[in-house]
């Protein structure tokens, strides 16, 4: 019993520490706060879900389908709100993760509505079935390490060196001549179709999804994850992640009840931020530059 409770946590943890790598990218490196990426972890969920209850076909079809649903999401999306910049990008995102949020809520006849989606088979690709907490801990775990190697190998090649070219100053990327909107457009549909596998893993490993899953108040759990751990450091993601999880676990051993458990577990990540934010404002494993403009910062 406490073997599997362990695995399921461990599950969790990579399962978020995908989404929020994926998030990373896009705010830690590419300077875009797009508030819509639980959406699209939410479209991959709803799509593998649906592809595979409703309509019987295979785990490996839900799951490529989740991406690339969440992919073509983000572009509907994307395309208008790249036209606007700052607080005003994030707002518009913010309102068409909502309009889906809605959707997936009143709408029956595609998702089920307020009552989810339960009876969600566990994986099973080309006959191999990944039903127990120690085969699907090791299936979520390749498809972390990934995502990892992939946005890694992203980041460190010219199309992530242009990124963070217009993270640091984009009227002088525009100036070399670079495509800023489709650099940013790219960024975020690579980004989404991960967050859309992260869906479909977290859907076809809890076996019920409903609206609530994915509204905001994962999407600020996903937020402070990589603030916790550093944006621009995909390590620091993965370790915000693990943090995140466990001390509301932890907390449950405190014998406290359901009704002061919520309250307690905010104030506690709350308290966590406000310390962070004021002795290492980079966050825990902060991208190298933040560490230099703070040195700078302090000397002068």
């Amino acid at each position: 019993m406490i073997e599997s409770y362990c695995l399921h946590i461990i599950i969790l943890i990579i399962i978020y520490s995908i989404l929020a790598v994926s998030f990373n990218i896009q705010l830690g490196y590419g300077k875009l706060f797009n508030l819509a990426h639980v959406a699209m972890f939410g479209i991959g969920a709803y799509t593998s879900a649906l592809l595979t209850v409703d309509m019987g076909m295979p785990y490996i079809i839900g799951l490529i389908c989740g991406g690339l649903a969440a992919v073509i999401f983000i572009l509907l999306i994307g395309i208008p709100a790249l036209q606007l910049r700052g607080d005003y990008f994030a707002i518009a995102t913010l309102g068409f993760a909502e309009i889906i949020r809605l959707v997936s809520h009143n709408e029956r006849w595609l998702t089920h509505g307020q009552f989810g989606i339960s009876n969600i088979v566990r994986p099973e690709i080309f006959w191999i079935s990944f039903s127990s907490y120690e085969s699907f801990t090791v299936f979520a775990l390749i498809f972390l390490l990934f995502t990892y190697l992939i946005m890694e190998r992203l980041i460190k090649s010219p199309f992530g060196r242009v990124l963070k070219g217009i993270r640091e100053n984009e009227t002088a990327a525009m100036n070399l001549g670079k495509n800023t909107f489709k650099f940013k457009l790219q960024t975020m549909m690579i980004c989404s179709f991960f967050a859309g596998l992260a869906g479909s893993l977290y859907a076809h490993y809890i076996q019920y999804i409903s609206p609530k899953d994915f509204g905001i108040t994962p999407l600020i759990s996903v937020l402070v994850m990589v603030v916790l751990g550093g944006m621009g450091n995909n390590k620091g993601s993965i370790l915000g992640a693990a943090i995140l999880i466990l001390i509301p676990e932890l907390l449950r051993f405190s014998g406290m009840s359901s009704d002061i458990y919520g309250p307690v577990r905010q104030l506690i990540i709350g308290l966590l931020l406000i310390v962070l934010i004021i002795i290492r404002p980079q966050g825990l494993l902060g991208e190298k530059r933040f560490i230099h403009e703070s040195e700078a910062e302090h000397n002068a």
